[in-house]
């Protein structure tokens, strides 16, 4: 049996920042407990992970090519440098082209005196299994998603040509799951609210999903505490392979070591907030596409909600609307460059999270306490935010309405009345105590003995034996 300096384990995230950063962490966690790490990327993401990872000495990096196609523009190896969301299926066939490169890369650390016990990939990364059953690897899946939405998009696919509603606002109830909310139509995903999988997008997912179904296992960014009761539902859809929550990943790093950290001004700006749990922080995450007249109403919802705010986004051409500019002196900061999210939410002065509810950021932010005023925009948000809210009840909803066809705007004032409840309101009061509540079980579940650290120990001990 291999001892824990001879075992050996591969990543291969996909090229996108929500995807990537888990599975770093997962990296680092292995490496304290003395494991060798092999991350394969591109190299227009090497440098970026490179200086995430620099601090341990047992992870490595393999770069590879990433190909050359037609349509995309060049040099772009990861989502968030694609014009738009648009791009986003013909981005995913591209790293297709990365099977040779990779397989002969797999084959070579099969042939060193470490070879892999496993190869941990990410769900669209799904013809890693191909690779891996040839050379006799076990593959486990990656999905960046939380196990109740994981379970709901599955039952979803394969039933809802049997779900009958009248309305996309009736109650579907899933055959054989017990949800902790209502869920209808209008809350799920568009990318598996259709009927037909002949789109070629759907087709892409049947594709990775089939290989997903047949993998050795799945990595979960989650904690049993959380969903552990979903898990026996979500496994039903794999033929033998076990969910492994090993989450959250990022607080294998002590939060105390985040809190510690380098400083930078935005943060000297949070410390000199001297109130506890005052400032909003406002982030939609790297991938939504926000009109310019949405960020304006964002703004200006935030200048009369009173409370200082952090809101750091991704567009550099949006301009402060007229008289805003002079009023927020002061009283907030408008961040366009990246900034670390994890680092910010641990701020005493942080006191809620205006968020998409990314399954990352909901993570995030229930680990640092801070309940959330959800704004779900794409993928499966709108389920994430059903948990935080309507689960969990470590969150409040912004109000929104139907404008201009199908298009869902948030008003000023529904974002200042949301804002002002989440931080000075009973509802927020409430919402706050349960997120602290989860916090500290968060927290335990990555200490000694508890369940996320017990099962990543039962993960590799059951690879070193397969």
């Amino acid at each position: 049996m291999a001892t824990p300096f001879e075992t050996h384990v591969v990543i291969f995230p996909f090229m996108a920042q929500g995807h990537t950063l888990p599975l770093l962490d997962l990296s680092k966690a292995l490496s304290r407990h003395h494991i060798k790490v092999s991350i394969v990327t591109t190299p227009g993401n090497a440098k970026s992970i490179s200086n995430y990872i620099a601090s341990y000495p047992h992870v490595y990096l393999i770069e590879i090519p990433f190909p050359t196609v037609d349509g995309l523009p060049k040099g772009c190896e990861n989502t968030s440098q694609l014009p738009s969301m648009e791009f986003h299926l013909q981005f995913t066939n591209a790293t297709k082209e990365l099977r040779k490169p990779f397989q002969n890369i797999l084959q070579t650390m099969l042939d060193s005196e470490t070879p892999p016990i496993c190869v941990i990939s990410d769900f669209f990364l799904g013809w890693t299994l191909t690779v891996c059953q040839a050379l006799g690897v076990p593959r486990l899946v990656f999905h960046g998603m939380g196990v109740l939405s994981m379970a709901i998009s599955k039952s979803i696919w394969v039933h809802q040509p049997h779900l009958k509603v009248n309305s996309v606002f009736d109650p579907l109830h899933l055959p054989g799951m017990k949800l902790p909310f209502t869920l209808t139509s209008a809350d799920l995903p568009e990318t598996i609210n259709v009927q037909s999988h002949d789109d070629p997008l759907s087709k892409l997912i049947e594709e990775a999903g089939e290989a997903d179904a047949s993998s050795w296992g799945v990595v979960v960014n989650s904690f049993e505490e959380l969903e552990g009761s979903h898990i026996p539902y979500f496994e039903s859809f794999y033929s033998g392979a076990k969910a492994w929550c090993l989450g959250p990943l990022f607080l294998h790093e002590k939060m105390e070591d985040l809190e510690k950290s380098h400083s930078s001004m935005l943060i000297q700006w949070l410390t000199e907030q001297i109130t506890p749990d005052s400032v909003i922080y406002v982030s939609f995450g790297t991938q939504a596409d926000v009109s310019d007249a949405q960020l304006d109403e964002v703004a200006f919802g935030l200048e009369e909600s009173g409370f200082p705010f952090v809101w750091v986004f991704r567009s550099r051409t949006w301009t402060l609307p007229g008289g805003i500019e002079e009023k927020i002196k002061g009283k907030g900061l408008i961040v366009r460059e990246w900034a670390d999210q994890r680092r910010i939410l641990c701020q005493r002065s942080v006191g809620g999270f205006l968020s998409h509810c990314g399954w990352n950021s909901v993570l995030e932010s229930i680990s640092a306490g801070l309940p959330i005023l959800a704004w779900p925009m794409i993928a499966e948000q709108s389920l994430n935010a059903k948990l935080i809210v309507d689960g969990l009840g470590a969150g409040l909803r912004v109000k929104r309405e139907q404008k201009c066809g199908s298009a869902v705007v948030v008003s000023r004032e529904a974002i200042c009345e949301g804002v002002r409840e989440l931080m000075g309101g009973e509802k927020g009061r409430n919402a706050r105590e349960r997120a602290q509540a989860l916090a500290r079980v968060a927290r335990r579940a990555v200490e000694d003995g508890g369940s996320s650290d017990g099962n990543l120990s039962k993960m590799i001990a059951q690879l070193r034996t397969c």
